[in-house]
C-alpha cells in the first residue's frame, strides 16, 4: 500500500465545512469586483453595497460545490502530456514570483531578467517532474499589451506543458486567448486541452480581490481552470491557531468558488490555499517547515469535497541552498508530498519564495523523486513475495546473483539517485570532493545547452508575429 498521513479526521473536516458555511453566511466576504457582486446578488447572495460585503446562503455554497467539476486534465502542446486531476497522480509546479535571482557563479542576488526567466522555463520544460509552470520571476518592465504579448510568445516557444495565464490586467485577456487559439488550433481545442491555468488570490482575511476576479471573468468561456489560492498568515492575517487558519483558508476558497460557479456553471477550479505563519518574535513572515500541517489540512479539505487540489509544501527560511535550506525543504516536502495533492508547488526558490535559482529547480526535482518513492510505500503482489527464492537460497546464502534481483532492480523497487555522492570515500576524494550544488550547476548548464523546446511550427510563428505586430506599445 502507499504511504500517507492524516492531520484531520473525517468528523473534523465536516466541522470545518459547517463552520465555514456559518462564517460565509453571517460574516461574509468583501468582494471588490462590481461585476462579481452583481453576479452573486443575481445568484441569491445578500450584498451590502455600502461596504461591498457579500453574505452567502449555505444552499448557494453547497450548490456551487456540486457544480464544480471533479475530473479534468491539465494539458499542453507536448504530445502525450496530461496531468489528470483526481486520478491519484501528482506532479510538480515550480514556485513563482520571486523577487531576486541567485547567481551561483558570483554568489550574488540579482534583479530578474528575461534571460534568467527564459532559462528557468526551459529547464522546467526539460525536467519531467514539472508538469505545470508558474512564472518564477516577472522580468516585464510594464503591463502594456505589447510587453505582455512578447512575454506570452516567449513562454509558448520555450515551454510545452501546462502554462500560466500571466495576465496582469483584464485588457490583456483577449490577447492571451488569441495566442492560445493560434497555437492550439482554435477555441474548442483550448477548452478541451486546458493548456493554461488562471488564478486568483483572495486577500486574507475574507476579501475577494477585485482585479483578480475581473481578470478571471474576462477569460470566461474557455474552461480555463482557476487556481483559488488564498494566503492567510497565522497570527497576522489569520487567527493564531493552525485550525483557525485552515478554517479561514477554506472560507476563502468557498466564497470565490461560489462566485465562479454562479458566473460560469461548471467552470473548473483547483482548491489551492498557500499558508504560512508570522514569526511572533519579530512579526516577520516565517516559512516554518514545522507548520506544514497547514498545507496537509487544506489538501484533506479538498479531498473532503472531492475537488482537484494544488498543495504548497516545501518551505524554508534560508536564502541559498545549504544545510538549513535542504533539511527544511525535505522535511516539509515529505510531509506535504505524502498528502499527495494533484499538483504540488515545489521548485526553484529559497528564503520564503523570495529568491529563485536554476540550481534550486534541479535540487528540488531530486527531492521530489525521493518523496515520490516514499509515497509508493510497499507494493504487495505475487511477484514481490519471493518466498520461493528465499526457500531456494536458504540459510547463509545471498541473493545478488538471482534473476529476481536483476528483474526487481529494473522494476522500480530500488530508488536510484540522479544527484549527490553515491560512491566510496576514496572515489569522492579522487573526484575533487565535489559539492552537490556544484554538480547541480554543471547539470543545469548541460541541460540548457542540449534541450531544444518543441518548435511551434512556421505557420504558428507567422500568426504570432502578426499578433505581436498589432499589440499596442506604450508611448
Amino acid at each position: 500500500m502507499t504511504a500517507s498521513l492524516q492531520v484531520l479526521t473525517p468528523d473534523e473536516r465536516t466541522q470545518i465545512h459547517e463552520r465555514s458555511l456559518h462564517i460565509l453566511e453571517t460574516v461574509g466576504m468583501r468582494c471588490d469586483s462590481v461585476e462579481g457582486r452583481r453576479i452573486l446578488k443575481g445568484a441569491g447572495a445578500r450584498v451590502d453595497e455600502a461596504d461591498g460585503r457579500v453574505y452567502f446562503p449555505p444552499a448557494l455554497v453547497e450548490e456551487a460545490l456540486e457544480m464544480a467539476p471533479r475530473e479534468f486534465a491539465l494539458g499542453g502542446r507536448r504530445p502525450g502530456f496530461s496531468a489528470v486531476m483526481n486520478a491519484r497522480r501528482s506532479t510538480l509546479c515550480n514556485d513563482g514570483q520571486a523577487l531576486l535571482v541567485y547567481d551561483y557563479e558570483s554568489g550574488e542576488f540579482r534583479q530578474p531578467t528575461f534571460d534568467a526567466w527564459r532559462d528557468g522555463i526551459r529547464l522546467c520544460d526539460a525536467l519531467d517532474e514539472y508538469g505545470a509552470l508558474w512564472s518564477m520571476i516577472d522580468p516585464r518592465g510594464d503591463d502594456s499589451i505589447a510587453s505582455f504579448v512578447d512575454f506570452q510568445i516567449d513562454l509558448l516557444r520555450n515551454y510545452s506543458k501546462n502554462m500560466p495565464a500571466s495576465i496582469t490586467t483584464p485588457e490583456q485577456a483577449p490577447w492571451l486567448l488569441e495566442s492560445l487559439e493560434i497555437v492550439f488550433g482554435g477555441r474548442d481545442e483550448v477548452r478541451r486541452l486546458h493548456p493554461c491555468t488562471g488564478g486568483i488570490c483572495p486577500i486574507s482575511p475574507l476579501i475577494i480581490e477585485g482585479p483578480g476576479i475581473d481578470m478571471w471573468l474576462a477569460l470566461r468561456g474557455y474552461d480555463m481552470p482557476a487556481v483559488i489560492m488564498p494566503m492567510p498568515l497565522m497570527g497576522a492575517t489569520a487567527p493564531a491557531s493552525l485550525l483557525a487558519t485552515v478554517l479561514l483558508a477554506n472560507c476563502e476558497v468557498l466564497g470565490p468558488l461560489t462566485l465562479m460557479q454562479a458566473a460560469d456553471p461548471g467552470a473548473p477550479v483547483i482548491y489551492a490555499p498557500s499558508m504560512g505563519t508570522m514569526d511572533p518574535r519579530s512579526g516577520r513572515y516565517q516559512d516554518a517547515a514545522a507548520h506544514t500541517a497547514l498545507c496537509v489540512g487544506v489538501i484533506e479539505m479538498a479531498r473532503h469535497y472531492g475537488l482537484p487540489v494544488m498543495g504548497t509544501g516545501p518551505v524554508d527560511d534560508a536564502f541559498v541552498p545549504g544545510t538549513q535550506w535542504a533539511y527544511e525543504r525535505m522535511f516539509s516536502g515529505l510531509y506535504a508530498g505524502l498528502a499527495w495533492p494533484d499538483v504540488l508547488v515545489w521548485g526553484g526558490t529559497a528564503g520564503g519564495a523570495t529568491v529563485y535559482g536554476l540550481e534550486h529547480l534541479l535540487l528540488d526535482a531530486e527531492m521530489w523523486r525521493l518523496v515520490r518513492k516514499a509515497h509508493e510505500g510497499i507494493t504487495v503482489d505475487d511477484e514481490r513475495w519471493l518466498d520461493d527464492v528465499l526457500a531456494r537460497v536458504g540459510p547463509g546464502g545471498n541473493f545478488i546473483g538471482e534473476k529476481s534481483t536483476r528483474r526487481q532492480a529494473h522494476s522500480g523497487e530500488w530508488f536510484f539517485s540522479q544527484l549527490g555522492v553515491h560512491e566510496p570515500l576514496e572515489a569522492w576524494q579522487a573526484h575533487g570532493r565535489r559539492d552537490i550544488l556544484d554538480e547541480a550547476h554543471e547539470k543545469v548548464r548541460e541541460i540548457l545547452a542540449k534541450h531544444e523546446p518543441l518548435p511551434l511550427g512556421d505557420d504558428v510563428e507567422r500568426e504570432l508575429a502578426k499578433l505581436r505586430a498589432r499589440a499596442p506599445r506604450r508611448d
